[in-house]
């Protein structure tokens, strides 16, 4: 019985197939005749193509090429210092000094004598009365008399500010004299009094 061909797809792959007997028109010299040829493949692993120089090792009865050595020794070294970066050898940490040990010669400590220390303020008191509102060298030389005596109006400005009222109050207050915040007479004498060497 003859098997009924099919039309193929055009796309469609035959390598598989196996292979039709030549028809009269494929073989025109060979008409009717079929040669039993035996094909001989040749894979690569039997070819001595190797080229000059192409060295080959030969490791656990494996033939390995340079290439192949190379990657694995490369392989291995990584590890090696993945290992070593693990054990913090490559860390920028100094290492521990010594501890410092103390001398062993007795020290004598030295002794300073000095002289008592002035207590007594050395800032002049300004030479005439002054009010809210007067700027000028006076009022800068008050500021730093209430400063010496303890009322600070804060940084010598040479203005004669809220700051600067607030603090001769205080000074007249400490001192039982009337509270205005004017250094007038009284207060002035007060003052003179207070920061005398």
């Amino acid at each position: 019985m003859e098997a009924r061909k099919e039309p193929r797809d055009p796309g469609y792959d035959d390598w598989f197939d196996e292979p039709e007997p030549p028809t009269e028109t494929q073989s025109g010299a060979n008409r009717g005749v079929y040669e039993d040829v035996e094909e001989v493949w040749v894979l690569p692993e039997d070819e001595d193509t190797r080229l000059p120089g192409h060295r080959e090792i030969v490791i656990a009865g494996r033939t390995l090429t340079m290439t192949q050595a190379a990657i694995i020794a490369l392989s291995l070294l990584a590890i090696v210092f993945a290992i070593l970066a693990a054990a913090n050898v490559f860390n920028g940490a100094k290492t521990v000094a010594p501890p410092v040990t103390p001398p062993t010669k007795p020290v004598t400590p030295t002794v300073q004598t000095s002289t008592a220390a002035n207590t007594t303020p050395t800032t002049e008191a300004p030479a005439q009365t002054l009010k809210p509102g007067d700027t000028g060298s006076q009022v800068k030389i008050l500021q730093r008399g209430l400063a010496t005596l303890g009322f600070s109006p804060g940084k010598p400005d040479g203005d004669y500010g809220p700051s600067t009222q607030v603090a001769v109050e205080r000074f007249q207050v400490s001192k039982g004299l009337a509270e205005d915040g004017v250094v007038g007479p009284v207060t002035l004498n007060a003052l003179q009094k207070a920061l005398a060497p």
